[in-house]
C-alpha cells in the first residue's frame, strides 16, 4: 500500500520561507513523478509542481522562481522548498504520486501553509 507523509507546514510571515516533505513508503517516491497541490479555503485544489523520476521539474507560473521541488531518493523524499511566501500561498498542501496511469493516484493527507502579512 503507498502512503505519502507531508510535514512542513505552519505560520510565516510574507516574505518567509517553509521547506515541505514528503516521505513515501519503500521505494515508490524514487521510481515515480511526484507533484505538490494545494487548496486554498474556498478554492479549487491546483496543481503546484512536479518532480519525475528523473529529477525534471515543472511549476505552476505564480510560484515559479519562488519554489523548488527537489527529490532524495535515498530517504524516498521529495521537497518543496517555498521562498518569498506572499499570502495567496496560504493553502493546505498535498504531495500527490502519479502512477503507471499518468494520473495522481496516490495522496497524502496534507499539511497547512499559512502565510500571514
Amino acid at each position: 500500500q503507498v502512503q505519502l507523509v507531508e510535514s512542513g507546514g505552519g505560520l510565516v510571515q510574507a516574505g518567509g520561507s517553509l521547506r515541505l516533505a514528503c516521505a513515501g513508503s519503500g521505494s515508490i517516491v524514487s521510481s515515480n513523478a511526484v507533484g505538490w497541490h494545494r487548496q486554498a479555503p474556498g478554492k479549487q485544489r491546483e496543481w503546484v509542481a512536479t518532480v519525475t523520476h528523473d529529477g525534471s521539474t515543472s511549476y505552476v507560473d505564480s510560484v515559479e522562481g519562488r519554489f523548488t521541488i527537489s527529490r532524495d531518493n535515498a530517504k524516498n523524499t521529495v521537497y518543496l522548498q517555498m521562498n518569498s511566501l506572499k499570502p495567496e500561498d496560504t493553502a493546505v498542501y498535498y504531495c500527490a504520486l502519479r502512477s503507471w496511469t499518468g494520473a495522481y493516484d496516490y495522496w497524502g493527507q496534507g499539511t497547512q501553509v499559512t502565510v500571514s502579512s
